[in-house]
């Protein structure tokens, strides 16, 4: 039994670090190389302080606001200057302009989303299947965003008929949201 409440506690350590900084952060790394490491039998003691060690230091960086990435602020500055574009066109009744700027942000975001995960690029609909398949939004919020996708390939090839001003500001609202959510 005892075994067995280890290995829970390794893997919800395991998820709050990949949650919180990414599989590929250096606190996953270190997580893996702590675990990597082979004691002497019976002697868990020094394997635990590593992992307590490298809690404290997550939740030092999370407290004080250290686990932001240069690139998640230069992405959000970018994100937020280009909603604000698309926002512009559309309240100059230029929604195919406004859509196609605001499907550009989402797709982006998604990129950004797969090489948190490790997942790789491919089209659009496949990374949406991927980030849900992994766990990062539900099917929901895959299904919104297969939505938003259409609406952003209708206006990037002229089809304007297919959807309306209406639903190009929901799209933006939309896009903002889901970058709230999952880009903070």
């Amino acid at each position: 039994q005892h075994y067995w409440i280890k290995i829970i506690n390794l893997l919800k350590v395991q998820n709050i670090i990949e949650l919180t900084t990414g599989k590929n952060s250096t606190y996953s790394n270190k997580f893996s190389e702590i675990e990597s490491v082979k004691y002497v039998a019976g002697q868990t003691y020094p394997h635990f302080l590593g992992q307590f060690a490298l809690l404290n230091a997550l939740k030092d960086d999370y407290e004080n606001g250290f686990l932001v990435s240069l690139k998640s602020l230069v992405e959000a500055d970018v994100f937020d200057t280009e909603l604000e574009q698309a926002k512009e066109l559309l309240s100059g009744k230029y929604k195919l302009a406004a859509a196609v700027i605001a499907g550009v942000v989402l797709e982006t975001a998604i990129r950004s989303l797969c090489d948190n995960q490790n997942i790789p690029h491919g089209k659009l609909d496949k990374m949406n299947a991927d980030l849900t398949k992994a766990g990062v939004y539900n099917s929901l919020r895959q299904k919104r965003i297969t939505a938003l996708a259409d609406i952003r390939n209708s206006a990037a090839h002229g089809k304007d008929s297919e959807f309306t001003h209406k639903d190009v500001e929901d799209m933006i609202r939309d896009i903002e949201s889901f970058l709230a959510d999952h880009l903070n």
